[in-house]
């Protein structure tokens, strides 16, 4: 092998490596940005009734276990009440905080909210996640987001802090809370009304009503046609005669 064909290819390997390291580099770093607590679905319409938040916790830590959850509901739009799912092993407590402005609702008036959730007792291993399921009442329609801070404390006493709201220009932060995104109701197609049999009834009715009277007129007619001429053959009659 010739002295330049040698260097081609040492050049080849070093940029296959240096690629390699590249890709390895950019999955690791979107792993530990995609390992944080997420709610599911992402979105909901605005107003949404009788629905379910899943709370998506994975264990990012590598020798420490996922002990307690801490999730806290927004204050400035409230969700009036929840009920938790039973996990194997964990203990859900659901802590209400009262409105400084009741929620008046179909049901009545709402005084109280839910202002956190927290699950206690279960582990969460490490490369492992849990989902947390709490079904709502009535989610509000006054907002476009509503994000839910979370606490995920591990056995070594870490507390990772999923806290940070969304940026401006959709940039991710460091430490992001789960967001969950209301779009806008979408209304009932209105179908075109079908004529109702005494609507139906009554058209033909005045149908029939308009053409008893048309042919009333057209006798009418007829009959004034046929005096006109007999009379006047009557009169032809009589004049021959004389």
């Amino acid at each position: 092998m010739s002295p330049t064909s040698t260097r081609v290819s040492r050049t080849l390997r070093r940029a296959a490596v240096v690629a390699t390291l590249a890709a390895a580099g950019v999955l690791a770093a979107s792993g530990v940005a995609s390992a944080h607590v997420t709610v599911h679905p992402g979105t909901y319409e605005k107003g949404a009734v009788d629905g379910t938040l899943t709370f998506r916790v994975p264990n990012e830590e590598d020798a420490a276990s996922t002990t307690q959850v801490q999730i806290v509901f927004p204050a400035d739009h409230p969700i009036p009440g929840v009920m938790v799912t039973a996990e194997p092993g964990w203990t859900a407590k659901v802590t209400t905080a009262h409105l400084k402005t009741p929620i008046k609702t179909d049901d009545g008036t709402i005084t109280d909210a839910v202002s956190e959730i927290t699950w206690t007792g279960g582990k969460i291993q490490p490369g492992q996640y849990q989902d947390f399921n709490a079904s709502f009442g009535q989610l509000p329609d006054d907002t476009d987001q509503l994000v839910f801070k979370a606490l995920q404390t591990y056995s070594d006493g870490k507390v990772a802090r999923w806290i940070e709201e969304p940026k401006a220009g959709g940039e991710e932060p460091e430490n992001p809370a789960p967001v969950l995104r209301l779009t806008q109701a979408v209304a009932p197609a209105t179908a075109t009304p079908r004529p109702t049999t005494s609507a139906a009834a009554t058209s033909t009715a005045s149908g029939s009503d308009s053409t008893a009277r048309t042919l009333g007129i057209a006798g009418l007619v007829v009959g004034v046609l046929g005096l006109g001429a007999a009379g006047f053959s009557l009169s032809r009659g009589r004049r021959s005669h004389q």
